[in-house]
């Protein structure tokens, strides 16, 4: 048989030519396109790989487990701000995380710091603490955790009448978690409840042995009540817990220094020193102790150091005025005194004390206009004597010794309004 062959057609048809070459550009146009939009999808990634390839990558951000993770080993060391800073981070990748909200709040009324624009915060520590324990219930309202968080920062913004139907809110879901009834302890404690703050705090230790807070809670009841030995106990087992926070060791410190055990309160005072060497709030507080006993040079030198740290510590220059009143430098007491006032403090002696320095200078018209300034002042304290007292004598020998104030009556004194005051309080934290 013979095939016939038409030769005046190419080999390859131009009709299957076309067929495959249509076929060709379509799949080819599919992987372009498929190359494009994986391109643009992934264009971050790529670039970062890249940027890696030549060694120019960016320090990639971490997750907010590893930000948590830090947080913890932060606070176990006593680096409170750091630890707070790391759980920061971890609340901003993960709003909504219990575990994350909670720390970060504890952490923030475990500082206590007062708001300080200057600083960048414009809230207290406390009231952050506050928001986000409402952010806590709306996130997890089951959780007694969130309750625990907002009653917390009620107590630490002295609310604590509007803190225990929040706690109480949490004990609902559970009744036997400590941190919250070491919360109640000290919310009942402050309302003068003192019977139900005793039993919320034992129960707080029962519940969990190794808990610091349930301890302090528990302390801060017996001090109210005057047992100021069983609370030297719960706040050494507080500190046997965690011996890097600093907060408890100022508690018992002041439990030392109320017990006249001024040797104990200076070794605790230097154990802070130990661990942070500017804190100045624990140079403060020895400068305090050395003048209870007499050794105000002593003193004095701690109240500079502290002032070296914070030029803007009010309760230094406080301190620093009282121990050069009772150096009879009068001059310097002024001095300091006023520079507590310019830190807009309240705090009664950086007035009275003052206005009997004007006097011994014999400065008869600061003396009463000082004096009577101070009087109006102790009207709003909770408990005036024996300052009331003293500045109405120092008001009467203004009236004795300068003839410009003979025929000035002396205001009549302010009757005190008894208030439920610590049997055991003393020395201060």
């Amino acid at each position: 048989m013979q095939i016939k062959r038409d030769y005046s057609q190419p080999f390859f048809s131009t009709r299957r030519r076309r067929r495959n070459t249509g076929r060709t550009l379509f799949i080819f146009g599919l992987l372009m396109g498929g190359f494009l939009v994986f391109f643009f999808t992934q264009f971050s990634r790529l670039q970062l790989m890249a940027l890696d390839a030549v060694g120019m990558a960016p320090t990639p951000t971490p997750f907010a487990s590893w930000y948590a993770e830090q947080g913890y080993n932060y606070y176990l060391q006593g680096k409170l701000e750091s630890a707070a800073s790391a759980f920061a981070q971890a609340v901003n990748q993960q709003p909504d995380n219990i575990n994350y909200l909670y720390e970060y709040g504890r952490l923030l009324i475990e500082l206590d710091r007062q708001a300080d624009t200057s600083l960048g915060r414009s809230l207290s520590d406390a009231e952050l603490a506050s928001q986000l324990g409402d952010q806590a219930i709306t996130a997890a309202p089951n959780d007694v955790r969130s309750f625990t968080l907002k009653a917390k920062a009620l107590v630490w913004m002295s609310d604590s009448a509007s803190a225990i139907p929040i706690a109480l809110r949490g004990i609902e879901i559970d009744p036997n978690f400590a941190p919250l009834l070491a919360v109640l302890a000290r919310a009942y404690t402050d309302i003068g409840r003192y019977q139900q703050g005793l039993d919320y705090g034992f129960n707080a230790v029962e519940a969990d042995p190794m808990n610091a807070d349930a301890h302090r809670s528990y302390a801060i009841a017996l001090i109210w009540v005057g047992e100021r030995d069983a609370a030297i106990r719960e706040l050494e087992d507080a500190i046997n817990i965690n011996p890097n926070l600093t907060t408890p060791y100022f508690e018992l410190a002041g439990q030392y220094v109320g017990a006249s055990m001024y040797e104990e309160a200076v070794a605790t005072y230097e154990r802070i020193l130990t661990m942070e060497p500017r804190n100045a709030k624990a140079l403060l507080r020895m400068c305090e102790v050395y003048s209870r006993i007499g050794q105000d040079e002593q003193g004095q030198g701690y109240c500079d150091d502290a002032l070296t740290i914070d030029p803007n510590y009010a309760q230094a220059y406080r301190q620093l005025g009282m121990v050069n009143f009772r150096r009879r430098n009068y001059e310097g007491a002024i001095e300091n005194f006023l520079k507590c006032v310019d830190l807009e403090s309240e705090e009664i002696e950086c007035y009275y004390l003052r206005g009997l320095a004007h006097f011994y200078l014999n400065e008869c018209d600061p003396a009463w206009e000082v004096l009577t300034d101070s009087l109006r002042r102790i009207e709003l304290l909770p408990v005036k004597e024996p300052v009331l007292s003293t500045t109405q004598e120092g008001l009467r020998l203004v009236t004795q010794y300068c003839p410009a104030y003979s025929n000035q009556a002396v205001p009549t004194p302010v009757t005190p309004t008894p208030l439920p005051t610590p049997i055991g309080l003393g020395g201060g934290g």
